[in-house]
């Protein structure tokens, strides 16, 4: 059946090893599942004579970017070919006179960057995976990262598209210019979502001038609640930082026992901002930002604008991560309810509440995140070999779902659906799950990309598909 698969992109690009299928089993979360076969096309028509086939044989085919999704959107949970994208790297065009470029689905954000600067521009979506995160990958997700809060999520970049659809058919999705009202937005259907309606294989975004100059700040905050209204007051009070972002006493402790630092340890929370432009606006926005948070409580502010200094100020941001995984022996770090978002004025509700959620369930969750566009994500700290921790957090992982709808926000901010969200997704949106599978039905018939992912995804998270560690009783 795939020997024609082979003969599309060559014996080099093509893989049905025994080894390679478990690397491509699974994403960055829990979940895994073996493909028929990985392939690495090169080409706009090796991927749609990959399509066609795989169409007219009924073959799953899942696009794939770096692996570094935690929703399980990469997941071949029906076997089938795992359509690797990382060859197709290339920035096809740079033009700073209409300022855009267009790139391949496998160039890496931060490459991208690299070379941009040296025109002076660059591409806004900062994701904390920048370093390896492909543009594919960040617009099948809408990534987004903690830049957007001034400078919006991809699909704020996203000029236009070329996309190969579910039969071989190459369209072009989207326009060269910053605005359009020319018809339906259809690149933007296709932003979010999540390689089940096309697989991208040009993409034209609009780029920014690099800033004339950046500062940075941290404000130590002796309580938890008063970061919201912090953060409230500050977006409300007319001032639009760069970055606005938190981390609470769980992900300070990590950091510091981690990474060596000397944090101080009676602090809550600490709140992390930048600001960028010319000196002038960045003097009056940062000192607008100190007294802010030294109206709701912060009892120790730093600011700096020299470049290695802020470097250590966004340190502890930077490190929250891997200093999460490593909070405590035997416990995981497990990417579950990662990133949900709610409106500005209902910040300070969700951090307090994620912390109560936490305690009620006996369940260490530390919680930090893009606070200024009001996302939050949680690090599940459990022992994965316990079914009681697996018990504990999916009660946990309800409780914070059914707590960000009611606050009026959304199950994911920017790391998209995949499989762990589905259940909750279905809730928040079951008035347009039929729009959105008519969709699907009409561009996919044959239901071959990306199969079981978004609305069709299993109803329990731990029972889509295999996760990869062994639970005992």
């Amino acid at each position: 059946m795939f020997e024609k698969i082979k003969d599309i992109v060559g014996e080099k690009n093509f893989s049905d090893n025994l080894i390679d299928k478990y690397i491509y089993a699974s994403d960055a979360s829990i979940y895994q599942s073996l493909p028929s076969v990985i392939v690495r096309p090169g080409t706009v028509e090796e991927i749609q004579e990959i399509i066609k086939y795989a169409n007219k044989e009924r073959i799953p085919v899942i696009p794939r970017g770096a692996g570094t999704g935690e929703t399980g959107g990469a997941v071949p949970v029906d076997g089938g070919i795992v359509l690797d994208l990382k060859r197709m790297n290339k920035i096809k065009e740079i033009r700073i006179g209409d300022v855009l470029c267009k790139v391949e689905p496998g160039v890496v954000n931060n490459e991208l960057n690299n070379e941009l600067k040296e025109f002076g521009f660059f591409f806004p979506p900062t994701p904390g995976s920048g370093r390896v995160c492909t543009i594919g990958g960040m617009i099948a997700n809408n990534a987004s990262g903690m830049r957007a809060v001034k400078y919006g999520a991809t699909r704020d970049s996203v000029l236009g598209l070329k996309v190969v659809l579910p039969q071989g058919e190459l369209v072009s999705l989207g326009t060269e210019t910053i605005v359009h009202s020319s018809g339906y937005q259809l690149a933007r259907l296709m932003v979010g979502s999540e390689g089940t309606l096309g697989v991208i294989v040009e993409a034209t975004l609009r780029l920014r001038p690099l800033p004339e100059k950046r500062a940075a700040g941290r404000a130590m905050f002796y309580r938890l609640g008063d970061v919201g209204k912090a953060v409230s007051a500050i977006i409300t009070g007319g001032i639009i930082p760069s970055a606005l972002e938190f981390l609470d006493n769980i992900v300070i402790k990590s950091v510091n026992e981690v990474f060596n630092l000397d944090l101080p340890k009676n602090a809550e929370a600490i709140v992390l901002f930048e600001c960028d432009g010319n000196k002038a606006s960045i003097d009056y926005e940062i000192n607008k930002i100190k007294k802010v948070c030294q109206k709701f409580g912060s009892f120790r502010i730093d600011i700096s604008d020299d470049p290695q200094e802020m470097k250590e100020i966004w340190k502890i941001r930077d490190s929250a991560f891997p200093a999460t995984c490593r909070y405590k022996e035997n416990l995981v770090r497990m990417p579950l309810a990662e990133d949900v978002a709610v409106p500005i004025s209902k910040v300070s509700d969700l951090i307090v509440n994620l912390h109560k959620i936490g305690l009620k369930n006996n369940i260490i969750i530390g919680t930090y995140g893009h606070v200024g566009e009001g996302l939050v994500h949680t690090a599940f700290l459990i022992n994965p070999e316990l079914s009681e921790q697996w018990e504990k957090a999916k009660k946990a992982i309800s409780e914070i779902f059914v707590l960000a709808q009611n606050l009026g926000g959304t199950t994911s901010g920017e790391h998209g659906i995949g499989l762990s969200k589905a259940p909750y997704f279905k809730k928040e949106r079951k008035r347009a799950l039929n729009v959105m599978r008519k969709i699907k039905n009409a561009l996919d018939p044959n239901n071959i990309l990306n199969p079981h992912k978004l609305m069709d995804a299993p109803d329990d998270f731990l029972t889509a598909t295999k996760i990869r560690y062994a639970v005992r009783e």
